[in-house]
C-alpha cells in the first residue's frame, strides 16, 4: 500500500471515529461522554501516525519504556504529596537511566551520598561515574 493510499484510509476511518465520538459526546453518559470528548480535543495528536513516518499508531514502545514506574504507581497508591511526587519521578529517571546503560543503581546512589557528605561533585548519571 502506498503512502498516499495508507493516508486516505486513515482519512476515511478518521472521519468514522470521529463521528462516534461527537455522537458518544452527546449522549451525556458518565465516564463515556467525557472521554469521547477528550479524544476529540486530542484528535490531532491522536491521528499523527497518519502523517508522519515512522510514529506508531500504539503507545506500546511507552508502555515497554516504563513498567516498574507503572507497577510501582498502581501498587503502592502513588505518594501523598507533591514532593513525594517529585522524588517518585526522579529515582524513576535515574534507575531506568542507569539499567538502560547497564549501570548499578546502589553503586551510583552510594556514590552520591559519599560525595555529598565531603563535599565533593556528585557523580554523573549520564557517563561514567568520576
Amino acid at each position: 500500500m502506498s503512502r498516499d493510499e495508507f493516508r486516505g484510509l486513515a482519512g476515511q476511518l478518521r472521519a468514522y471515529v470521529e463521528g462516534h465520538l461527537r455522537r458518544g459526546a452527546k449522549l451525556r453518559l458518565k465516564g463515556v461522554s467525557g472521554s469521547c470528548k477528550h479524544m476529540l480535543a486530542h484528535a490531532d495528536a491522536m491521528w499523527t501516525f497518519a502523517r508522519v513516518p515512522r510514529v506508531e499508531p500504539t503507545n506500546n514502545h511507552a508502555e515497554r519504556e516504563f513498567p516498574r514506574f507503572v507497577i510501582w504507581r498502581k501498587t503502592s497508591f502513588g505518594s501523598q504529596s507533591d514532593r513525594g511526587d517529585r522524588f517518585a519521578e526522579r529515582i524513576m529517571t535515574v534507575v531506568h537511566t542507569l539499567r538502560k546503560h547497564d549501570r548499578h543503581v546502589l553503586t551510583l546512589l552510594r556514590d552520591t551520598i559519599k560525595a555529598s557528605m565531603r563535599s565533593e561533585p556528585t557523580p554523573s548519571l549520564i557517563g561514567a561515574t568520576p
